[in-house]
């Protein structure tokens, strides 16, 4: 198709099929159902009212402690106004979604990859896929700095940036039959752009993959309890596989009640288990023996059938996930905790923090990732999410919606990490070359970084300990046993005491590693499908995905690749998660820029209508360029040696080379030079290929605006013969003409699910 249609041209011929109600809500209900009523404007004022108390009590009028409170009623207020306000800009002027054209779900239905998808389970899914670690680690290692500057990014940063990608690379994937972000390049950017952007995704899933399964290594190594209740998470799992697709399918409820009572047993039977000698024996596992264990799960459960393993965690995941999200929201407004920790502290400053470095601006920002912009979801946004989409207005939902969600994720575990004391955050979060890994040495370290009011003792890391049942928290780096923490002691204040502490801390390590894993073998399964798709364009085979030993191949490839990486991050003597994380969060923020590039280029070429909007997309692409491309530079060329790569690198040669053995053993020391070599290596090629790629974006762009373009690259428009509502909660109008079809329905014998008689 060359040129945009009017909005409808080409699907208006299903309004007019006299043998079927209307497909789409008529534009004059559409406003209708907008009109402004006095009822609205009050409720949308205290909406604006509440959210500027909220922020005026955080960014302004704050005493010694600001109540945790205001961090709920700030996150929930802002979403609300930009999902009502801004997310509508974004459909009425850049993505004109027309639901009188069928989507691709609709025209390839095949009962595998193109399905129709209620849109509330469609969020579910894709909740579920994009929420993987990142949420959870990046505004855990980022409260460092204090709590107001991550506070500001996760929030603000996710309507402006993160769920504006998330939104438009689904709308504009799904124009296009479901093509991935790599081929969307391709075809938008031609072959120097396409190849660059095709490469660097390849390579930063990678990243991707090693550091969500660093993140369940460091949260479950040593933690008898922990590898327990997750080891069970696989047959349950399983079980619930078999159960939906021979005892009883379509019971999607039923299952999930059974598999949360499971989960339930296997917290409460770790605890028993890790109790006695033989569990203790059994699940006492090292650090290293975990990494292999995840590496030969990646790989098995990346060649299972889709609905074996995958699709049942995904219901339990996303259960989780969301549950225990809004029950801490609750329980944080029910108990109020003061937070003691500053808005800044001086690590903002000086770059120089112990747990991450590098200055506030750009770090703050490559560190959060996830939670307020990542280059991660465009890969499921142009994955398996866009083939399911049963109308066009549900992309504002699912898009923008479901990254709402994951912000308020975000901002949840920021408030977790921040809720407990400062000395233990530190001591907890530091690698063990700093404190020792032993309560006596960590407090030592943590005293002599002068903090404020923070005077840590050895019983309050050995009683912590012992109130969640573990061994030891000095240097549990990863962010996952911090919020687990967190949630533990905001949940205990509730009801139970510190007597269910254990409880609520594994029951936090065991939601966070079960969805963890979960995008551990989503994202090795989608790094597989863009290998197989690159290496099919040389050997065409590859690109049947039933063609098994295509399958293993690049499947064993892809878990080669983020394995290598995982094994470097759980031998890093400086604590493998300290130094990754800024990797991962630097190339997931590369992802993001190449993403927001194709869209900014895909718009251009959308005709003169659209150019004057083009700033909603280079906004927040130019922002991520420079956050990005200066992380990288300072990654890269920083000549002090916690900062820069090489810098590191060198320093820990020369002690090599003059035999110094201040930093460590010679063990030590080789793991660091090769760690530090790898980490440089890679961040030169990423900001070389996204800097290509947004060369080649700027340039299409500007060429398309010279000659008033209207190539829109998207596949021809076909006629709609269903109707579904837009949003979580349906319109007077949607639910009027959902009556219509369910009477023709009756009537006909034809159901929209099966679209036959």
């Amino acid at each position: 198709m060359t040129s945009i249609p009017a909005a409808g041209d080409g699907a208006r011929a299903a309004e007019k099929a006299p043998d079927i109600p209307p497909v789409a809500v008529p534009e004059a209900e559409l406003k209708r159902d907008a009109r402004w009523t006095p009822l609205r404007i009050v409720v949308w004022a205290a909406i604006a009212l509440l959210g500027g108390v909220a922020w005026t009590m955080l960014a302004f009028i704050r005493g010694e402690t600001v109540n945790a409170i205001w961090f709920v009623f700030a996150s929930v207020c802002t979403y609300l106004i930009g999902y009502r306000f801004y997310s509508k800009v974004i459909e009425k002027y850049i993505t004109r979604p027309d639901d009188r054209r069928a989507t691709p779900a609709e025209i390839r239905d095949d009962g595998k990859d193109y399905v129709p998808t209620d849109r509330r389970v469609l969020f579910g899914h894709h909740f579920a896929a994009i929420a993987g670690a990142g949420p959870l680690v990046g505004p855990v290692l980022a409260a460092q700095m204090g709590f107001l500057p991550g506070t500001i990014w996760i929030i603000v940063g996710v309507v402006l940036a993160g769920a504006v990608q998330d939104y438009t690379v689904l709308f504009f994937s799904m124009r296009r039959g479901g093509r991935s972000i790599g081929q969307m390049a391709r075809d938008v950017l031609g072959k120097v752009g396409g190849t660059a952007a095709i490469i660097a995704s390849l390579l930063i899933m990678i990243i991707i993959v090693a550091i969500l399964a660093l993140v369940v290594v460091n949260a479950l190594g040593e933690s008898p309890w922990g590898v327990f209740s997750v080891a069970m998470t696989l047959p349950i799992a399983i079980f619930m596989g078999l159960y939906l697709r021979f005892l009883r399918p379509g019971r999607i409820t039923e299952v999930s009640l059974i598999g949360f009572v499971l989960l339930i047993a296997a917290i409460i039977g770790g605890g028993v288990v890790a109790g006695t000698e033989w569990g203790q024996a059994m699940f006492h596992l090292d650090r290293s023996v975990i990494a292999w264990g995840i590496i030969i799960y990646g790989f098995i459960a990346a060649i299972l059938p889709v609905w074996l393993l995958l699709a049942p965690r995904d219901y339990l995941s996303t259960f989780m996930k969301i549950g225990v999200i809004v029950m801490l929201a609750a329980a944080i407004v029910i108990v109020r905790p003061e937070i003691t920790v500053p808005a800044f502290t001086d690590f903002a400053f000086t770059g120089l923090g112990p747990v991450f470095s590098g200055p506030l601006f750009p770090f703050l920002f490559v560190t959060i990732a996830c939670g307020a912009l990542s280059g991660f979801h465009a890969l499921i946004s142009s994955g398996t999410t866009p083939k399911m989409v049963e109308k066009e207005r549900q992309t504002r939902f699912i898009g923008y919606g479901g990254m709402l969600m994951e912000s308020f994720v975000a901002i949840m575990a920021l408030v977790a990490a921040i809720s407990i004391d400062q000395g233990i955050y530190f001591a907890m979060n530091a690698p063990t070359a700093l404190t020792g890994g032993t309560p006596e040495d960590a407090v030592a370290f943590v005293n002599s970084l002068g903090l404020t009011g923070v005077q840590l003792t050895p019983d309050m890391l050995t009683s912590t300990a012992a109130a969640v049942g573990e061994e030891t928290i000095i240097s549990r780096t990863g962010g996952a046993p911090t919020l687990a923490l967190g949630l533990a002691h905001i949940m205990q204040q509730i009801g139970g005491g510190t007597a269910l502490m254990g409880f609520w801390y594994h029951f936090a390590i065991m939601f966070e590693a079960l969805f963890i894993l979960t995008a551990v073998d989503a994202g090795t399964r989608v790094a597989r499908f863009m290998l197989q798709d690159s290496i099919g364009a040389w050997v065409p085979k590859f690109r049947d995905i039933s063609w098994r030993p295509g399958v293993w191949i690049c499947t064993a490839i892809m878990v080669a690749g983020w394995g290598y990486i995982l094994i470097l991050g759980v031998t890093d003597p400086l604590g493998g998660i300290n130094t990754f994380f800024p990797l991962f969060g630097i190339a997931n923020q590369l992802l993001a820029a190449i993403a927001l590039a194709v869209v900014f280029a895909i718009v251009a070429k959308r005709g003169p209508s659209y150019v004057r909007w083009l700033w909603i997309i280079g906004v927040p692409l130019a922002f991520t360029a420079v956050i990005t491309i200066t992380a990288s530079m300072y990654k890269i060329f920083s000549p002090v040696p916690a900062i820069g790569y090489w810098a590191n690198n060198a320093k820990y040669r020369s002690a090599e080379a003059a035999g110094d053995g201040s930093l460590g053993t010679p063990e030590m020391v080789e793991a660091v030079i090769r760690n530090t070599a790898v980490q440089g290596t890679l961040s030169i090629i990423f900001v070389v290929l996204t800097i290509v790629v947004i060369i080649v974006a700027a340039g299409s762009a500007i060429m398309s605006i010279r000659r008033h373009a209207t190539d829109d690259g998207e596949d021809a428009p076909v006629p709609s013969r269903r109707f579904a509502p837009a949003g979580l909660i349906t319109t007077r109008s949607e639910r009027e003409l959902e009556a219509r079809w369910q009477v023709y329905e009756a009537e006909s014998g034809i159901s929209r699910e099966s679209g036959h008689h």
